[in-house]
């Protein structure tokens, strides 16, 4: 092979990963078909198909943080900045996980002020808190609540629930890096990752975004906290 058809493996990568994003989209689609034609099957089956859900949105997820992180070290990653109404983005990303939390009877409660708008990247942001959700939606018993207000001049957002909380190894994990990150288990790796890469990419007048992670609170198990400037 000549050097000039040496392939950018990392830029196939990327591309194969965008044309996956789009099946699993159409794969979800067709999961959302079949949980409404099966309202009347058994209990079993309604199971059945909220862990096919959530499978293929936790896929879906790790296939798009995959593509924005190579974009981020390619400087490629672009953040539009715009005004969005913050219950229009939190609720839409509720609606995309119906079909789970409904199969597993998971109450989910949105508090939000519709008229409550910020500047920040909303498609970044929703992919954010839909990849939060999932996981919470994942380990909750069957509570999840999504709130978000305006404190200190700044936007936050919390998700949380009465599942058994977050595991002492994640709650230690630095800012800044991927060191101590297990990929292999659950509730840590590259999602925790690129939230904070998201966040922090949400600066004004060098006040930049974070996340915190906690237990407790209202619903006794994990709470994950966005705050954008």
């Amino acid at each position: 092979m000549s050097q000039n058809d040496n392939l950018d493996f990392a830029a196939v990568l990327a591309t194969a990963v965008h044309d996956m994003k789009n099946s699993l989209f159409m794969v979800l689609q067709s999961i959302d078909t079949l949980a409404a034609d099966s309202a009347t099957d058994s209990p079993e089956k309604r199971q059945q198909i909220a862990t096919l859900h959530y499978e293929a949105s936790r896929l879906n997820s790790s296939l798009m943080q995959i593509l924005a992180l190579y974009r981020y070290e390619r400087e490629q990653l672009p953040i539009n900045i715009a005004e969005h109404f913050v219950f229009d983005i939190l609720e839409e990303q509720v609606g995309r996980n119906q079909t789970f939390y409904n199969n597993k009877n998971v109450d989910i409660s949105l508090n939000v002020d519709p008229d409550l708008t910020w500047y920040m990247d909303g498609e970044l942001i929703a992919y954010l808190i839909n990849d939060i959700l999932v996981n919470a939606l994942r380990y909750t018993r069957d509570k999840v609540k999504v709130s978000a207000r305006v404190h200190n001049l700044q936007l936050e957002i919390l998700i949380e629930d009465n599942g058994p909380g977050y595991p002492d190894e994640m709650l230690k994990i630095g800012e800044d890096t991927l060191a101590g990150f297990d990929v292999t288990r659950g509730r840590t790796g590259l999602g925790l990752f690129f939230a904070k890469k998201i966040a922090a990419a949400h600066e004004i007048k060098n006040n930049t975004g974070h996340i915190s992670l906690k237990n407790g609170g209202e619903l006794g198990g994990s709470q994950f906290m966005l705050t954008l400037p």
